[in-house]
């Protein structure tokens, strides 16, 4: 079983904040923040973009909660 883990990093002078996923391998995919939505939605649609990155079916099932640092997806 895999973990994604998202994590919240704000703005700097170049780049707006951001949100990136990642897995325990080191992959990762970084999305803009999307003031739309709510947090928890947030988190979730970058997990979603890393599953289409790594070719992974099953994003819709993929359930999450907050940890310190973000939140973490698994199925």
């Amino acid at each position: 079983m895999k973990a994604i883990t998202t994590k919240y990093h704000g703005p700097t002078e170049t780049r707006g904040s951001r949100i990136s996923a990642s897995d325990s391998d080191g992959n990762r995919v970084y999305i803009p923040y999307d003031y739309a939505l709510s947090d928890e939605e947030v988190h979730r649609k970058a997990a979603v973009a890393f599953c289409k990155r790594m070719k992974w079916t099953g994003a819709d099932t993929m359930v999450g909660g907050s940890i310190k640092d973000g939140y973490v997806f698994v199925f």
